[in-house]
């Protein structure tokens, strides 16, 4: 699973989940793509699936463009414990997702196919979201 090979802090706030996405909402690599329409947290497990979904159905032909990267460490404090004595333990790693951002690519298959394997890799994420292509 994706997550940052080192980062300058082990713990990050929260953060808001305002606004739009304005880097990242165009295709760049391949034809076809997924494209958020909600403002949320994909974390590694959800885009490792995603990824499988779209390999999986395509019986690896074509390429496959992963456009977001989980670099936020989430904590959580274990069950049964009491308020305060800090913050808990990082659990996972997220992606911080925009309306507008997208999240994955796909090149060099015919349309048909791609639009099916993106579909199947939709199913596998929390936000609402849209096929789009050149």
């Amino acid at each position: 699973m994706l997550q940052p090979k080192r980062a300058k802090h082990r713990k990050q706030f929260r953060g808001k989940r305002r606004g739009l996405a304005y880097r990242g909402s165009t295709l760049a690599f391949g034809s076809f793509g997924l494209k958020s329409q909600e403002a949320g947290w994909i974390t590694s497990r959800q885009i490792e699936a995603a990824r499988r979904a779209m390999t999986h159905y395509t019986k690896r032909g074509g390429r496959i463009w992963i456009r977001i990267f989980p670099d936020k460490p989430i904590t959580k404090k274990p069950p049964e414990t009491r308020m305060g004595s800090g913050k808990g333990e990082v659990e996972e790693f997220v992606a911080v997702v925009k309306p507008g951002t997208v999240l994955f690519e796909m090149g060099a298959i015919e349309a048909k196919m791609a639009q099916e394997a993106i579909k199947l890799a939709a199913n596998k994420l929390p936000l609402k979201t849209k096929i789009m292509s050149r």
